[in-house]
Order: structure tokens, then sequence, then C-alpha cells
């Protein structure tokens, strides 16, 4: 059995999905719908950059969601493509929504892009951050941040469960350093603050999701064939009604992928291939379970071992 994973934000770099455009009718078609629904030049900023522009949140969420479904696209045109489940990181989600055909890409493109000016606009840049704990079990880095809360009385927890010794915290400056140094005390490996314009899943986000929410009931979602593993619930979702409730709650909740894939173990999950700019999941993935046999595909230059694997038995 095989799943998709599909990578969020921070997987982005200048000259993303430019080969595979170049080589594959099918993918230079996504970019090209990706311009005409956002109203500007998305690919040229994926192709050419510059970096600044392509790392603001509001581009960054569409241009990553179109380089990977473009990916996929080639990958289609050369192969035949058939997980039982597919799942995404964050943003990600929506990718694995386009590829299950649960949502057009238009549409998602469009969600991305404004979901991204939503989350940018909730905190005021400079008031939230985010950092990356180490070598500490998800436990332990949860019970930091409570006792970070109790001490400053601002918003902390977790954001990220990457894996069983990696989990990211957001939240106000202040309770994510209070947080930091709690995890280290714990006997944290390393605590490294990350390079954010907000602090992304948790409750500072409930604004976003509140604009967010209204978006989502203008779009019309379809059943999701193969179903969706959520973020929120690391259960796979099929149900066209469900979708909107699950993206709303996303935006404050915290990514669950550590437990979604081994979910997709549980339920006979044997191989993923990763699709999109970077290869941060299948980085995490040999984290959670270094047996599960895992590929990458980020460019054109990687399709013929996209094929290959996909193709073994």
């Amino acid at each position: 059995m095989l799943a998709l994973l599909f990578p969020g934000q921070g997987s982005q770099e200048v000259g993303m999905g430019r080969d595979a455009a170049a080589a594959s009718p099918a993918a230079r078609a996504v970019f090209d719908a990706a311009d005409a629904a956002l109203g500007f030049r998305l690919s040229e900023l994926c192709f050419q950059g510059p970096e600044d522009e392509l790392k603001r949140t509001e581009i960054q969420q569409p241009a990553i969601l179109t380089t990977s479904v473009a990916l996929l696209r080639m990958l289609e045109e050369e192969a035949s493509v058939a997980p039982e489940f597919v799942a995404g990181h964050s943003l990600g989600e929506y990718t694995a929504l386009v590829a299950a055909g649960a949502l057009q890409f238009e549409d998602a493109v469009r969600l991305v892009h404004a979901r991204g000016r939503f989350m940018q606009e909730a905190v005021p840049e400079g008031r939230g951050s985010m950092a990356a704990v180490i070598g500490l079990d998800a436990g332990d880095v949860a019970a930091a941040c409570e006792r970070a809360q109790s001490e400053t009385g601002e918003v902390v927890a977790p954001a990220n469960f990457n894996s069983p010794q990696q989990t990211v915290v957001a939240g106000t400056v202040a309770a994510v350093e209070a947080a930091s140094e709690q995890a280290r005390e714990a006997g944290a490996r390393r605590v490294l603050p990350l390079p954010v314009s907000a602090p992304f899943h948790c409750q500072l986000m409930a604004p976003a999701a509140a604009k967010l929410a209204i978006e989502l009931s203008r779009v019309s979602f379809a059943e999701a064939r193969p179903p969706v593993v959520t973020n929120v619930e690391a259960e796979p979702n099929a149900a066209a009604a469900r979708i909107p409730e699950l993206l709303e709650a996303q935006v404050t909740a915290p990514v669950r992928f550590t437990e979604m894939i081994a979910r997709a173990l549980e339920l006979g999950v044997e191989r993923v291939l990763e699709i999109g700019p970077g290869a941060v999941l299948s980085g995490l993935v040999a984290r959670i379970d270094r047996r599960l046999p895992r590929a990458s595909l980020s460019s054109h230059e990687g399709l013929a071992d996209a094929v290959a694997f996909l193709e073994a038995k």
C-alpha cells in the first residue's frame, strides 16, 4: 500500500518547479492555472524569486502547493499513481485534498493565498515565535509549555509533533523563551528558534481561523478518494462535509505528523512517496520508522527514480 505525502511551509526555494514546467506540459498547466486564479505571476516568483518575496507567508503557501501539484501531475504523465492514502504537513493537507479530488486546484490556491495572509495578520510581527525542541519526549515538551504558560501568563503550546524526538512549540516571544528554558532543564538536547514570521498552529491563530472559515464556506468539496489522513485527528477522512471544519481547526491545532505516520502504518501503508519541494517529510518519516520504504520527488531530475519507486514490487 502506497501513501503520498505533501510538504508544508518552509520547504520553498527559488527555482522550484522550473525544470518540471519546462519538461512537462501538465506541470506547466498547473503553474498557468495558479497565475490565472491569483491574478499575478506566482510562477515567476517560484522560478526566479526574489527569495524575500517567496518567503512571505501569503506567497509561500500557494507557491509550495502549486509546485507540489505540478510535480504530481508531471509524475502522472509517466506512471500510474494510485495511493491508498494521502496526507500533508499543515499547508500540505490542501495539496493532499487536491490529489484526492476533494478540492479543485484553483480553489485550493486561492484558499491558501488567503490563509497565508490571515495567518500573518493574526499576530503583529515580532510578538510571536516558534522553536524546535530536539531530543525530548513530546509529553515532556507539552509539560514544559504548561509550566511556561503558568509562569508568563501567555500562550505557548506544541505546534508540530514532527517525530518522537522533535516537537515544535509556538506562542508569544516571552512564553516560547520560557518554554525553551523549561525544555532545556528537562533534558532537551537542543532548542532551536525558527525563522518564522508568525506563531502557527496555536491559539494565537484564532483570528485567522475565523476568517478562513468564511472562505471555506464559499468552496465546494467532494469526497476524498483516496482518504486524507488529517493533521487534526491523525485519522483518515473521506467525507466532504467534514473537510471545512477540519481545515478551520487545523489553523490553531497542532500538526500530529508522528501520529499520522503511525496511523498510516496501522492501516497497512508499506511505502511513502513525498511530492513537493525539498525532502523534509522523508527525513521525518525516517526518524519515526526507519524501516518504512520512502522516496521523494522534488524536481524533474528525480522523475525516473520516483517512477521506479512506484513500479517496484
